[in-house]
């Protein structure tokens, strides 16, 4: 019998946001706890651009962590929403995980994220991530470095992408959880919906693929998302959003490789993830200065109040 059938065991609920700087590993850490690939991971800073809820329920409790976008200087009105959107988790958390990468040194934009997080009285839980990346007495030193800057509740080295101290870090949330039934059903792993995550896939291709700055000037709509239950189908139309004409020409690629070669990936990942085949018809289109556009924005959904 699981805590959630027994009345006589502590059950915890709660929201633990993962907030730090671009690329330090916060989707690594959501999709390696929730035991699926829900967010999308690339080596390119601010892959993430909007917030992604991602819900792990045991026996004892519900974690429902909620990844957000890297916080950096926002140079348009694209990056604003996305700092915006982490910031906004500050005051919407029980918990907070502050993430650092192992390797370097405390600097001026952890400095600027920590002042940020001296504004709170949400506890907040350093996990330095990637510790497989340097050696082990270079981390004594990084933790005294952090701890100089901020009283953390807890500091926890690990590794999200091998799974290293994950299960630590599940036992030292339990407890700042506050106890309640669980908030969202327990087979639901997260608040997007299907669309949203093929949508997502196709960008994660797009930034993989794609060099320089093209990733960055791209959006993805899905059009049509139709499923075919006797075919074991999943038929999805779907449109990348190109903010100039050059940028279309890239994508598309010579004799039409690169838009054939994003489409083909895509489709793997998407059928991983659903479990079925998928058709999917991949289209290019030129959405004039998109990332400046508060109305696009709005219409591409990066500008969600929640």
């Amino acid at each position: 019998m699981t805590a959630m059938e027994d009345p006589g065991k502590t059950f915890r609920s709660g929201f633990i946001g993962i907030i730090g700087r671009p690329n330090v590993g916060k989707s690594t850490l959501l999709n390696r706890v929730v035991g699926e690939k829900i967010a999308i991971t690339t080596a390119k800073p601010q892959t993430t651009r909007d917030r992604i809820m991602g819900i792990r329920t045991t026996g004892r409790g519900q974690f429902i962590f909620i990844d957000t976008p890297g916080i950096h200087p926002a140079h348009s009105t694209l990056n604003r929403h996305m700092v915006s959107a982490a910031m906004r988790t500050l005051d919407e958390s029980d918990v907070l995980l502050f993430m650092v990468e192992a390797k370097g040194e405390p600097d001026e934009k952890d400095g600027k994220i920590i002042d940020v997080l001296k504004g709170t009285r949400t506890p907040v839980f350093l996990v330095i991530n990637k510790i497989d990346l340097v050696p082990k007495e270079a981390l004594l030193p990084r933790i005294d470095g952090m701890r100089a800057l901020y009283g953390f509740r807890e500091i926890l080295p690990l590794c999200a992408r091998t799974g290293f101290n994950v299960d630590r870090l599940l036992d030292l949330l339990w407890n700042c959880l506050p106890e309640g039934p669980p908030l969202y059903p327990g087979d639901m792993i997260t608040d997007r919906t299907e669309r949203f995550i093929a949508s997502e896939i196709i960008r994660e291709k797009i930034t993989v693929l794609c060099r320089k700055e093209i990733p960055y000037h791209i959006a993805v709509t899905i059009e049509s998302f139709r499923e075919e239950p006797g075919k074991n189908l999943v038929v999805i139309q779907a449109t990348a959003h190109a903010a100039r004409d050059s940028q279309k020409g890239i994508l598309i690629g010579r004799g039409g490789r690169m838009l054939k070669e994003i489409g083909r990936q895509a489709r793997l990942g998407m059928e991983s993830f659903f479990g079925k085949r998928v058709f999917l018809e991949l289209f290019v289109r030129v959405t004039p200065d998109w990332p400046e556009d508060e109305r696009m924005l709005r219409e591409f959904g990066y500008t969600r109040t929640r």
